[in-house]
């Protein structure tokens, strides 16, 4: 685990941060998963439509490399349609329980379909069933239809569920990564790592 509590009453510095925010980021992201934070995975997504106009709402994220955050959904729910106008989005993790925030924002695109098809084999049944269901941001008459559409789903696929064509995962490639932890009198700690062609330049912020 990294120091949390960091220099004082609780600030990191330049140098506990280092050079690589994918780095800090799986760092910080495992000291919330120790600190017993329930889904410490999940983010609030922020995505606009061609006019500019804004939505957000909480994902998982299931993967995080030096390519960027990794999540699923189904392309034709307002995120997916979204992002097939503007590829622009934003990510804000918070962690109360150990004061930190982690804010992201860059371009996002589809993943490979083999990459989709790799993690959909790994969810439950009942969850592969729920994705090929609902029709994600539509509306919907009653419980009652939507119960019945995944009846229909079940009794259509009894043996293995396959991947639907509607369903799979994005990728945000960060331009910039910000990391938030909380101090005292509200001077709290902001560094804000840039991409620079293939590195990164770090900066503190004013809180």
């Amino acid at each position: 685990m990294s120091d949390i509590r960091g220099t004082r009453d609780g600030g990191p510095t330049e140098d506990d941060l280092g050079p690589d925010p994918i780095e800090v980021f799986l760092r910080w992201f495992g000291d919330a998963r120790d600190a017993g934070i329930l889904f410490p995975e999940a983010v609030a997504l922020a995505t606009a439509d061609a006019q500019g106009r804004p939505a957000v709402r909480h994902v998982l994220v299931k993967q995080v490399d030096e390519r960027g955050f990794t999540f699923f959904t189904n392309h034709d729910s307002r995120k997916g349609r979204h992002l097939a106008e503007n590829p622009n989005a934003a990510l804000a993790f918070l962690w109360r329980e150990v004061d930190r925030q982690v804010c992201v924002a860059g371009t996002v695109a589809p993943i490979a379909p083999e990459e989709s098809e790799a993690y959909f084999a790994t969810r439950p049944r009942e969850a592969r069933l729920g994705a090929w269901a609902s029709k994600q941001s539509r509306t919907v008459a009653s419980r009652a239809e939507l119960e019945a559409e995944y009846d229909r789903m079940a009794a259509r696929f009894s043996g293995d569920v396959p991947l639907p064509p509607h369903w799979g995962g994005y990728r945000l490639a960060p331009d910039t990564i910000e990391f938030w932890k909380g101090r005292t009198h509200r001077l709290h700690d902001r560094f804000r790592y840039t991409r620079d062609d293939a590195s990164w330049r770090l900066e503190r912020l004013w809180p």
